[in-house]
């Protein structure tokens, strides 16, 4: 009798458990495992411009103590107002090292660096092989009844390597807004359905972040360029919003302070995710903290490993918080221009054009739609090749995964490496070059879509079987259930997750068919939503209770939602997805849990027959 009275609570403790488990899975890598810069690495930052520094004071410092403190600080733009990030400039290397140890030590600064430049890595060239591709890429006569119908989608083998265009059956990135930390995006014709939010153009301090090289808009098209619009080609995550974020000049680099207010600029106006593809051999203490900002504001990082071939990643990839990217080609071996290391997170479709391995004619580079460098006048479809290109892919694939529901930053990056795969060309074999393998969106969207609705399903029923126990335990009678408690627990905490898996297509109708009520009124309302704590909290179940416990008819399907409710927090809590704006992360957790309990303790009163 003892015995029986503890399995309800052991078979909850089991659910929980093996949900916790079969979401995390084993560790193919770990992330945080980047060690800090060499004294070496520093002191050769040190002759990049050894007479100008970057410093980055606390953002509450006031415009008095700056005034007073006996330098003169250059604003990066006008954001320098809001981050309190400034230039100052030495007329001897001397007077730079001073100053630089005085300031170290200023309990008003945050960091102090020499200042240096990013650049987009070497042997990024764009390739227009036969003439401009434009005309064939508005041609979709041979892509009828296909999807994608896009004409030069054919060409686009880096897609179909990460797992596309399966991965669209499952999620198209919608509600996720990116950021491209480059040269700036210009919208061309096929990015003409692409979303766009506002940005800012930090190599001219003002809000034209329009590109004058080409590199930034062939990233932007590779993760979200115009898909489905029978002309030119697709976008990893073609449903999301690019913020477009100029910090590289024409000839494609730019300072590493204006990157550094990129970065925070971006997480201060809402992206989700950051793509980077820059670096620089240096490293920079400032771009390690604006990083550490966008993280703590809930934003995925992304960077390029750097096109250097050698065992040494470029910064801002090597900091931790950052998922460096390298390169692949179409035979899945990592390209003879990827630089490798044990800091290299996951790997990416960059390009090869100096070869044709698929055999259609065509170099093997990553095909966008940019405009053309040297003449941005014009544009074409062009082949670049890069970790710059791999970098995008993964960025975009980041994006599927947040528009799924997870929004925590450290939850994308583990669901990006547990699902990585092993590249064919590794013959079972990951190492230094690859990370944790090939980022593969299909597998990513799987065990987000299949996983959390199992789990949430699974914990909601478990919930629901834990309080009709222990009340049967005390004596007490419970109201006849039937099939509205199962709708309304199935709609509090899964949905129809399983639909996407049987009717693919992605329609708005669908993926708010399978998702619980949570995440469903979260897509219904914006970005803005996600992470609301009104929305993740009992509130919803609470409020109906409330109006319509006096209706007895409607009392199961209260019940039902409530422990559907209680399902979907949990869920959350076990695995770490969601993250509760307004608290900070050590209390996302906690906040969950303690509402999926009140939410299962107002659910079994309810279903309690008077």
């Amino acid at each position: 009798m003892a015995i029986g009275k503890w399995i309800p609570w052991g078979v909850c403790a089991a659910v929980l458990a093996g949900t916790s488990m079969l979401w995390h899975g084993p560790a193919t890598k770990d992330p945080s495992r980047k060690p800090p810069p060499t004294g070496a690495e520093r002191a050769a930052a040190a002759t990049q411009d050894p007479t100008t520094l970057i410093v980055d004071f606390r953002d509450d410092i006031s415009s008095q103590a700056l005034a007073s403190n006996g330098y003169t600080e250059i604003p990066i733009s006008d954001y320098s107002a809001r981050d309190r990030l400034y230039r100052i400039e030495f007329a001897t290397p001397e007077e730079a090292a001073a100053a630089m140890t005085r300031l170290a030590r200023d309990p008003d600064v945050e960091s102090v660096d020499y200042d240096s430049q990013a650049t987009i890595p070497p042997d990024e060239t764009f390739v227009a092989t036969n003439g401009s591709m434009e005309a064939e890429c508005q041609d979709s006569k041979d892509q009828r009844g296909a999807f994608p119908n896009d004409a030069c989608f054919h060409y686009q083998w880096h897609m179909t390597q990460i797992g596309l265009p399966d991965a669209w059956k499952l999620g198209d990135g919608r509600d996720v807004v990116v950021a491209v930390i480059d040269t700036g995006v210009t919208k061309v014709g096929d990015l003409a359905r692409t979303k766009f939010v506002p940005g800012y153009n930090f190599v001219k301090n003002n809000d034209d972040a329009s590109d004058d090289h080409g590199h930034g808009t062939h990233v932007a098209g590779t993760i979200a360029e115009s898909t489905n619009n029978k002309i030119g080609v697709a976008g990893v995550a073609y449903g999301a919003a690019i913020m477009p974020i100029k910090v590289l000049s024409a000839s494609g680099s730019g300072s590493m302070a204006a990157i550094a207010q990129g970065i925070r600029w971006a997480a201060d106006h809402g992206a989700n995710v950051i793509n980077m593809s820059l670096g620089g051999p240096f490293p920079v203490g400032t771009i390690a903290s604006a990083v550490k900002y966008a993280r703590g504001k809930g934003v995925v990082v992304v960077a390029a490993a750097g096109n250097d071939g050698r065992g040494k990643v470029s910064y801002p990839a090597r900091y931790p918080g950052v998922i460096a990217v390298a390169a692949t080609q179409f035979d899945e071996t990592t390209t003879f221009y990827s630089n490798w290391g044990p800091e290299i997170d996951i790997a990416g479709p960059g390009g090869n054009t100096r070869v044709d391995q698929n055999g259609d004619g065509k170099p093997d580079g990553v095909l966008q739609h940019t405009v053309v460098p040297g003449n941005i006048g014009t544009t074409d479809y062009l082949w670049f090749m890069g970790t710059s290109m791999a970098t995008p892919h993964v960025a975009g694939v980041a994006a599927l995964v947040m528009s799924a529901g997870v929004r925590k930053p450290d939850a994308v990056e583990e669901i990006l490496l547990d699902t990585a795969r092993k590249p064919k060309a590794a013959a079972g074999r990951i190492d230094d070059h690859y990370g944790a393998g090939v980022v593969d969106a299909a597998a990513a969207l799987r065990k987000v879509r299949a996983g959390r609705g199992a789990g949430e399903l699974a914990i909601a029923c478990t919930l629901g079987m834990l309080g009709i126990s222990l009340l049967r335990r005390r004596g007490r009678g419970v109201e006849r259930l039937g099939v509205p408690f199962v709708a309304a627990l199935v709609a509090g905490s899964s949905g129809l997750f399983f639909l996407p898996f049987l009717i693919p297509g992605g329609h708005p109708t669908l993926a708010t068919l399978s998702s619980g009520f949570t995440l469903a009124i979260s897509s219904a309302l914006g970005p803005a939503a996600h992470g609301n704590p009104l929305l993740w909290s009992a509130i919803a179940p609470l409020s109906l209770t409330v109006l319509l416990y006096g209706v007895r008819r409607l009392r199961p399907a209260l019940a039902g939602f409530g422990f559907g409710i209680a399902g979907a927090l949990l869920f959350a809590a076990v695995t770490g997805t969601v993250d509760v704006r307004y608290m900070p992360d050590f209390l996302d957790r906690i906040w969950l849990a303690a509402h999926a309990a009140v939410a299962a303790l107002f659910a079994s009163a309810v279903i309690r027959k008077d």
